[in-house]
């Protein structure tokens, strides 16, 4: 699964770099994010047309962390129901027939960038109340992952603002990473980006359906400062020493 992450890049800066119109939020824009959670408002990659039979373009856009289904109801305040598993992951061999992915997968497909993401390995010996260790993965060469995500239009009512949320797709994890979690977030490599976020083509089925390429990607054992979601800061990616027997595993 993917349930935390790490993005430094500002959204303008994003843009010009993958030469994308950038539609992110300023007021969201708060600056480096080391321990990204569900329900956060997150930096995403679209490409959308500005009328019917112009190409689509690459766009940045400020959307929530965790799907709500164009069918969702809404609270008394307004806001989704929160009743339910908040839908932040989806399953790669699923996202085409689930109910609540498959009108997104047909044409508002995205990308989510971020340095790199938190996996929590379980201890051979660990009981209900051992600490899982953390991971940090990412690329090597310090260029941002892009993972394969959805994204979805809700209303509470017509006229009302439409809030944009999406949902980041996962597969098994391969090679070392399936040491420390059997699933990872689906990485795009970039020859795919466009393909994969084209509004008017059906959903890459060979990547849904075939082994993430992880050449390039390293993890690190980091410190337990990330469980805690208040804490946030370039320490929570420091590498910290590994134990003796998980030595083996780096």
């Amino acid at each position: 699964m993917c349930g935390r992450f790490a993005v430094t890049t500002d959204p303008a800066a994003l843009a010009e770099k993958i030469q994308a119109i950038n539609e992110a939020r300023a007021s969201e824009s708060a600056g480096p994010n080391y321990n990204v959670a569900p329900t956060t408002t997150i930096t995403t990659v679209v490409r959308r047309h500005d009328e019917p039979d112009d190409e689509p373009t690459r766009r940045v856009r400020s959307m929530r962390w965790g799907l709500v289904p164009p069918w969702a109801k809404a609270g008394p305040d307004g806001a989704p129901e929160s009743k339910g598993p908040q839908l932040i992951n989806a399953r790669a061999d699923k996202v085409t027939t689930s109910p609540a992915f498959r009108s997104s997968a047909k044409s508002k497909r995205c990308l989510v960038p971020m340095d790199g993401y938190y996996e929590w390995r379980a201890n051979a010996d660990s009981g209900k109340k051992t600490r899982k260790t953390p991971f940090y993965m990412y690329r090597e060469d310090g260029e941002p992952l892009f993972m394969a995500g959805l994204w979805s239009v809700w209303k509470p009512e017509k006229d009302a603002t439409p809030l944009l949320s999406c949902t980041i797709i996962t597969t098994d994890a391969v090679g070392e990473l399936a040491e420390i979690h059997d699933r990872m977030p689906l990485v795009v490599a970039e020859k795919d980006w466009d393909h994969w976020l084209d509004p008017d083509a059906p959903p890459d089925l060979e990547l849904l359906a075939g082994p993430p390429d992880v050449r390039g990607i390293r993890m690190r054992e980091i410190s337990t400062l990330v469980n805690n979601v208040r804490n946030n800061g370039p320490e929570l990616i420091e590498p910290v020493e590994p134990q003796p027997e998980q030595a083996k595993l780096l």
